[in-house]
Formats: structure tokens, sequence, C-alpha cells
């Protein structure tokens, strides 16, 4: 699975609108509204790299009020709930 952080400029005025739009979307995880120079996160999960052009470029940019994305691919994924899954194999609570 391949996971891509996109970050989003929106018009202000539509941020809650367009979080909707692209947290309905096939392949988004999550949508995060942030502060600093860009206005939403969103988390993509798809199985190729082939897929990030159709979700990306292909659908999020097209939501009317998205201003601009700038997409960063993850090579590895490190989270505490991983570790504590791992850990806890086995084991009784």
């Amino acid at each position: 699975m391949i996971t891509a952080i996109v970050l989003i400029k929106t018009s202000v005025d539509r941020i809650p609108e367009i979080a909707e739009a692209v947290a309905a979307l096939d392949s988004v995880s999550e949508v995060f509204s942030v502060t600093g120079t860009y206005d939403l996160v969103a988390m993509v999960r798809v199985p190729k790299h082939e897929n990030l052009a159709d979700i990306i470029p292909g659908r999020i940019s097209k939501i009317p009020g998205v201003v601009a994305t700038d997409t960063h691919v993850a090579f590895r994924t490190y989270s505490q709930h991983d570790l504590e899954a791992a850990f806890a194999i086995g084991l009784d609570t």
C-alpha cells in the first residue's frame, strides 16, 4: 500500500465543504484542517503509484475551491499503534 500526504490550499471560505468532498473520495482515509501555509492535509492510500494520478490531480485538484496541492509520498510508516500491536501479540490483557 502506498501512502501519500497531500497538502491542500483552498478558498478559505470553503474549507469545511472542501474537506468533506475530499474525505468522501475513495482512497482518502483522513482529512485534517490545519494551521499554516496549507488549509487541509489528506492521507491518501492506494495500491499502486499510478492510482495517485487518478486521485490527486484527477479528483482532489478538480474539487471547486481547491487552489493547489503539494504531495509527499511516504517511504515507511512508523506508528505507535503498530508498535503496540506488535508487542501485544500473544499477550492477554
